[in-house]
């Protein structure tokens, strides 16, 4: 599974941008797809996730401004990142991830986007 992530940039607190990730490879479902961030010595922490069944789900942090959706047809996988914070600068990692159990299951990065919010 290979994963291709867009859309970083920068902007200004307040501002608003979209993450757009395609899948590619032996892609199965059930899945989620998802959007994971890390900032310089921070741990890797979950942003938002979507099931291919529809299920989300959000960190505390990104509630009421982050939404993901996702285009199964397309393996596409999106985030449109409203009310940007300085404290979302970070980079932005897709990730697919298959339960253990399916054939074809696993847990895979794409190669992370930046994003930086500014005052």
């Amino acid at each position: 599974v290979q994963l291709q992530a867009s859309g970083g940039g920068l902007v200004q607190a307040g501002g608003s941008l979209t993450l757009t990730c395609v899948a590619s490879g032996n892609i199965w479902k059930p899945n989620k797809l998802g959007w994971y961030r890390q900032a310089p010595g921070m741990e890797r922490d979950m942003v938002a996730t979507m099931r291919s069944d529809g299920n989300r789900n959000y960190g505390d942090s990104v509630k009421g401004r982050f939404t993901i959706s996702r285009d199964n047809a397309r393996n596409m996988v999106y985030l449109q990142m409203n009310d940007l914070k300085i404290e979302d600068t970070a980079v932005y990692y897709c990730n697919y991830w298959r339960a253990p159990g399916y054939s074809n299951s696993g847990n895979y990065w794409g190669q992370g986007t930046l994003v930086t919010v500014s005052s």
